[in-house]
């Protein structure tokens, strides 16, 4: 077991015999990654970038092109004007480069962006990077009574906390943390529950997968804040019928670290990041039943050549097409990554889902 630091272990450690020597995975994942000073999320390791040498550990579609940002900001626009608001709120911003390219596209448009994000130190960072655009842009901790305007969010659900759902010779257990015998390492331990899935899984096989609670209450809460404006949601993930696919016994749940992936959490806690897909049609009807409309859910590859996508791609280097063409491609993200749209009051078609709506099949 290596941790980010002692402390992030003894934390954890703490946290597990507080509860009687077991906690769900759920808390763990959020423990490693979200404890303030202490967890992945917390730490200034760059985490974000395009290449390894960078010292990160992922890209995302912001890094990987600018591109990305400038076609979003063409269904901002649109959302801001639909929805004759002003104002932009990104949740879980990253590194900023998203933000950045935002409103370096939108202009005058935007009268305020507001960021929401856990990590200090990633707070830092986007302070740095969208220094330029001064007191237009805005940090807060906790949401207003109301929000009216554009959101916007990107990778942010999968890294939302899930619980693990084990079901072997045919009996359900939650997979939950405790300490080995040692008491200096984790394991896995699993144990009976009344939690399904959403669906019922053929075959008799055992069968490893997740449920998203703290996703789904992200939904709700969104719902209740938002009260005129839209949310467009990009992130990994499939519709709930792929997602428990009975041929994904394993679930979705992997690690990323220096652009690597392992599915071994209980390692190197804190110094890597923690991940799992989405469940769509989860996210979809927790926001319709708190009273947002579904505006649409495609890929990201229908959503960004709907919003103009091809004729950016024009305009750049072919070394830069190249990169770019990556956002579309379906062996790249293409295909793996959605969108969701969601809107408060009457619904109305956003252009990034003119073509290749798959509203019908969350």
């Amino acid at each position: 077991m290596t941790a980010l630091t002692p402390s992030l272990f003894e934390h954890i450690r703490q946290r597990i015999t507080a509860q009687g020597g077991w906690i769900g995975f759920d808390r763990f994942m959020a423990l490693a990654l979200y404890t303030p000073g202490l967890g992945y999320y917390a730490g200034d390791l760059p985490k974000f970038g395009a290449m390894p040498a960078s010292g990160s550990d992922f890209v995302t579609a912001p890094e990987l092109s600018p591109v990305f940002g400038s076609v979003l900001a063409r269904q901002v626009r649109e959302a801001l004007d639909a929805t004759a608001t002003d104002e932009v709120w990104e949740f879980g911003a990253g590194s900023g480069a998203l933000a950045a390219q935002l409103l370096g596209a939108l202009g005058d448009r935007v009268r305020r962006y507001t960021i929401v994000d856990l990590s200090g130190s990633l707070r830092a960072r986007q302070q740095a990077t969208l220094a330029a655009w001064g007191d237009r842009v805005h940090w807060v901790d906790r949401l207003p009574d109301q929000i009216q305007g554009v959101v916007v969010g990107n990778e942010v659900l999968d890294a939302m906390p899930v619980q693990l759902l084990q079901r072997r010779a045919g009996l359900w257990h939650e997979r939950g943390v405790a300490l080995d015998e040692s008491g200096n390492g984790f394991v896995w331990q699993d144990r009976p529950t009344p939690l399904r899935p959403p669906v019922e899984i053929d075959g008799p096989h055992d069968y490893l997968t997740e449920i998203h609670p703290q996703g789904e209450a992200f939904m709700r809460t969104l719902a209740q804040h938002l009260v005129r404006g839209a949310a467009f949601l990009i992130d990994y993930g499939f519709g709930e019928d792929e997602y428990y696919h009975p041929q994904r016994h394993m679930g979705t749940l992997v690690c990323h670290r220096g652009h690597q992936v392992d599915s071994d959490p209980l390692a190197d806690v804190g110094l890597k990041d923690i991940t799992a897909h989405v469940n769509f049609t989860a996210m979809a009807l927790a926001a319709q039943d708190a009273g947002l409309q579904v505006l649409g859910y495609t890929t990201q590859a229908h959503f960004l050549i709907n919003c103009g996508l091809l004729s950016e791609l024009e305009r750049l280097t072919q070394a830069q097409r190249a990169q770019a063409a990556k956002l579309m491609m379906e062996h790249e993200m293409g295909e793996l990554f959605k969108v969701l749209a969601v809107g408060a009051g009457e619904p109305w078609r956003p252009m990034g889902f003119a073509q290749g709506d798959r509203s019908h099949r969350l």
